[in-house]
C-alpha cells in the first residue's frame, strides 16, 4: 500500500510539473507578445509622425494577409454596393 501511495504521489508530481511548465511557457510567450505589440505601436507612431495615415496602413496590412481570391471578391462586392448606393469612384 505504501508503494502504491508513493507511485501515486510521483504521478501527481509529474502532472503538476507538466502543468507548471505549460503555465510558465504561456507566461513567457505572453511577455514576448506584449513586447512585439509595443514595437508595432512604436512603428505606427513613427510612421504617423512621418505623415503616413496609420488607419490606411492597417487596412493595407489586412489586405496583404488576405487570400487573393477573397480580396478580389470583397473588392467586387464593395464596388457593387457603392454603385447601388450611387457612390462612384
Amino acid at each position: 500500500m505504501d508503494e502504491k501511495s508513493n507511485h501515486n504521489q510521483k504521478s501527481i508530481q509529474k502532472k503538476d510539473d507538466k502543468l507548471k511548465n505549460f503555465i510558465e511557457r504561456i507566461e513567457r510567450l505572453s511577455e514576448e507578445k506584449n513586447k512585439i505589440n509595443f514595437d508595432i505601436k512604436e512603428v505606427f507612431s513613427v510612421a504617423k509622425s512621418s505623415g503616413y495615415d496609420t488607419t490606411i496602413m492597417r487596412k493595407i496590412l489586412a489586405l496583404r494577409k488576405m487570400d487573393i481570391d477573397e480580396r478580389l471578391e470583397q473588392e467586387a462586392l464593395l464596388k457593387t454596393y457603392k454603385n447601388a448606393l450611387g457612390i462612384y469612384q
